[in-house]
């Protein structure tokens, strides 16, 4: 008996150590951005976020967030626009490129909160990223991560050179989560 809890121990610890696993409730999830139109800012959302979240703040090392959302699904409550970004092959031309994800390589604790850093990947084109962000616990079961970030969306190929589009896009996320 003694021989098999020995066995066991370095099982027992690394299962007690590692991160632990959240689940992004999508229905409540924003995935929203924004940019400089040519009458103000131009605001916008997604949904269908598919996620795999193992965060723990004593674990940054063992901690990785992968996440995705389907394209098809960007609103901006203009219905002519909305159609030109699904369907352009300027913009994010969703029949080809159904998927915008993001994997992270590290997590670091920074002043603010966290940092996750990773590639994220629009119409093909992945490019490295830093995602600034904060956990707030609700209980021992549940938190929110909110996290706010900038992209060159010409770096995407989103959109032309110039014009009435402004060259960042702002994209903020607050994705509630339980265990």
């Amino acid at each position: 008996m003694k021989q098999v809890l020995v066995a066991l121990l370095p099982v027992i610890v690394a299962v007690t150590f590692l991160a632990t696993e959240w689940k992004a409730d999508a229905a409540k999830a924003k995935v929203e951005f924004s940019v400089k139109g040519l009458f103000g800012r131009a605001h916008g959302h997604f949904s269908g976020l598919k996620s795999t979240i193992r965060f723990d703040e004593h674990d940054l090392a063992g901690s990785s967030i992968t996440a995705s959302i389907d394209a098809s699904t960007v609103g901006t409550g203009i219905g002519l626009r909305d159609h030109h970004l699904r369907e352009e092959e300027q913009f994010l031309n969703v029949k080809k490129y159904p998927e915008i994800s993001f994997h992270s390589r590290k997590i670091e604790k920074t002043a603010q909160g966290f940092s996750a850093d990773g590639e994220l990947t629009i119409k093909g084109i992945s490019k490295p990223v830093q995602i600034p962000f904060t956990f707030t616990p609700n209980g021992s079961n549940a938190g929110v991560f909110k996290g706010e970030f900038s992209i060159r969306r010409e770096d995407f190929s989103i959109g032309q050179s110039g014009g009435s589009i402004g060259d960042m896009v702002t994209i903020t996320l607050e994705i509630p989560v339980t265990k």
